[in-house]
């Protein structure tokens, strides 16, 4: 109790996302639309697996 938890930046959503999207493909992050984006990551991963 009042100690400051140095490794709790590594456990945010925000940070956890940002590394994941910083690897997709250009085409799926640049998307216009919410639906563009899903239809771009689901093309995009259908490959990757």
């Amino acid at each position: 109790q009042g100690k400051f938890r140095l490794g709790i930046r590594n456990k945010l959503f925000t940070e956890r996302v940002d590394k994941h999207c910083n690897k997709l493909p250009k085409e799926v992050v640049m998307a216009p639309s919410l639906s563009a984006v899903k239809k771009r990551l689901d093309n995009a991963l259908r490959y990757m697996v």
